[in-house]
């Protein structure tokens, strides 16, 4: 079981960089599933290792990896594609806070000091990062119902869904800056408490 809940880690490193060529080949559809099925195998291997009790360092080393890599990697290419201010900026403020995250975790390690992830199951992380996937699923299913609308197939109702996809997608997005932001706040704390323990 240990095996299989790792390999759904691997698989959402995978799924993190084919999603970059799906993207500029405007595959935007296999961009949709392969992010689902990312998505889905973060809960899946989370879940299955509390279950199971096959917890283990480099399983959370290796879904810490997938998570980050799935939404970065997705994130970025959103920016490229989707240039409009209240896109970039809180991307770019989000994938800075996780180098500064792992900046704080690389020099307490060269300390000999942990900073682990908190375990909570509805952590201030977790919470974040449901609903950085969620805003990047929405923005993925507006680019793929734009991919086969045309002059045709559009219809008022079918706009009101692209609208509604984008909207909520740009609440979701600047909802995960702020979670992203408050949990930052909280690993700074952390940080500094953690600092006490170095003479």
């Amino acid at each position: 079981m240990k095996t299989f809940v790792n390999s759904l880690s691997i698989f959402r490193i995978c799924a993190a960089f084919a999603i970059i060529p799906t993207l500029m080949m405007q595959w935007y559809w296999v961009s949709v599933i392969l992010f689902a099925l990312g998505a889905i195998s973060d809960w899946m291997d989370g879940f299955l290792a509390r279950k199971f009790n096959v917890c283990s360092k480099l399983g959370g080393v290796l879904d810490h990896i997938g998570d980050k890599l799935l939404v970065v990697n997705t994130f970025i290419m959103l920016a490229l594609m989707m240039r409009f201010w209240f896109i970039i900026i809180p991307i770019i403020i989000m994938i800075a806070r996780e180098l500064y995250i792992s900046g704080l975790r690389e020099f307490l390690g060269t300390q000999k000091i942990e900073m682990p992830v908190p375990k909570a199951r509805f952590s201030l992380g977790k919470i974040k990062t449901t609903i950085q996937m969620v805003a990047i699923l929405l923005f993925l299913m507006l680019f793929a119902i734009s991919s086969i609308v045309t002059p045709e197939t559009i219809s008022s109702k079918l706009l009101i869904l692209m609208n509604v996809l984008s909207q909520c997608g740009i609440i979701c997005l600047w909802f995960a800056l702020v979670a992203s932001l408050w949990s930052a706040t909280q690993y700074t704390f952390t940080f500094a408490e953690k600092l006490k323990k170095i003479k």
